[in-house]
């Protein structure tokens, strides 16, 4: 998508799209998002991490007005079981199934907002790179829509080179990310793609979602929208 400031913003399935930070839209990329049918943006990160940083554009509340920004976090953020495998976040799809394991009741939540969003509009995911928070969910998405096995390995793929690109632009944001030259990066996101594919496999959204609360009229809208 280029919508003006947004980084690594695509498409997902349907009425679903992804991107990171929100705070790098400009007012113009506000209006295109809005203009594009966008009228509910869920953030995945934790609470803490949305603020403005000094380098992002400076953009009036109103900019927003007329889209629902909800906050719904995919993990309990510190939690001594998710960071000894993860570390300090997830950056790995290797670790998809531990975050969907120890946190059903957060996942849960995410597709309840889209479910809630989905008569008003499209809704616009976003984490902080858009790359590993999103990209569960994206795939979860692209699960409930029906979408192939390679479908889902490219969702993943082109958003983690999508990030990649940010880096070697702008420099990553600290010292656990860097950029990496393809030589390096096709052969590791030719991995990662298919690790995605089977922890999505593996988990079958529909079931998990049902079987951790959401309810049948619940996980109907959702994978509407998803369609």
């Amino acid at each position: 998508m280029d919508w003006d400031g947004a980084v690594n913003a695509w498409h997902v399935a349907g009425g679903v799209y992804r991107m990171g930070r929100r705070e790098w839209l400009t007012e113009r990329g506000w209006r295109q998002v809005f203009d594009d049918g966008v009228r509910t943006v869920v953030d995945l990160r934790n609470a803490a991490e949305g603020r403005r940083r000094d380098t992002d554009p400076v953009v009036p509340a109103a900019a927003w007005a007329d889209i629902d920004v909800v906050q719904a976090a995919t993990e309990e953020p510190g939690d001594p079981r998710f960071t000894a495998v993860t570390g300090p976040y997830l950056n790995d799809p290797a670790h998809y199934t531990t975050n969907a394991r120890h946190f059903p009741e957060k996942l849960v939540g995410v597709f309840r907002a889209i479910a809630l969003a989905a008569p008003k509009g499209d809704v616009l995911l976003h984490c902080a790179a858009g790359r590993d928070r999103s990209g569960m969910v994206a795939a979860m998405v692209q699960d409930l829509a029906g979408d192939s096995d390679e479908a889902i390995a490219e969702g993943y793929r082109r958003a983690a080179r999508g990030i990649n690109e940010r880096y070697r632009t702008h420099g990553p944001p600290h010292s656990r990310e860097r950029y990496l030259a393809e030589a390096e990066l096709a052969p590791l996101l030719e991995q990662r793609g298919l690790t995605v594919v089977a922890f999505v496999r593996r988990l079958d959204t529909r079931n998990y979602l049902l079987a951790n609360g959401l309810s049948c009229a619940e996980l109907d809208a959702a994978s509407g929208l998803a369609r």
